[in-house]
């Protein structure tokens, strides 16, 4: 089993992460005119903010300092897809597709820190999040999907 350390680096590197996501899905939100997947990204975004307060409360009572910003790759990530959204005029299925981006990126994080030796506590928080973090991917990739049809 991993040290309260490295427990603490972990979940802190998945708080990064996931506030990449928080604001992905808000800055999605208001790159969208569909109303109905507008609010979809604004509850998702909520959804997420609440993953990131029960993380940084794990990472407090395993003594440590939790993450309270984005990660330097979701910060550059998040200027591209801002470029990219004023290039193409921001364009339902393109936001989605930068989205969808993101959440390969989140899904990928979660999965390598459900294969540490977690201390229980933390590796029931972390599946626990990886089975919601598995659903945000398939739903914006069909959301994705059903766009692609439309364009």
């Amino acid at each position: 089993m991993l040290n309260n350390e490295d427990t603490v680096s972990i979940i802190n590197n998945l708080i990064e992460i996931s506030k990449d996501g928080e604001e992905g899905f808000l800055k999605s939100a208001q790159d969208v005119d569909n109303e109905q997947t507008k609010a979809y990204l604004v509850n998702r975004s909520n959804q997420i903010k609440q993953s990131v307060f029960e993380l940084q409360n794990l990472v407090r009572e395993l003594g440590g300092k939790p993450a309270d910003s984005t990660s330097t790759g979701g910060y550059l990530h998040s200027k591209w897809v801002d470029l990219k959204a004023v290039i193409m005029n921001k364009d339902n299925l393109s936001v989605l597709n930068e989205l969808e981006r993101g959440e390969d990126v989140a899904l990928h994080a979660y999965r390598d820190a459900s294969k540490k030796e977690l201390p229980a506590q933390a590796a029931a928080i972390v599946l626990r999040q990886l089975d919601g973090t598995q659903r945000n991917h398939d739903e914006v990739r069909e959301m994705r999907d059903a766009a692609e049809v439309v364009d």
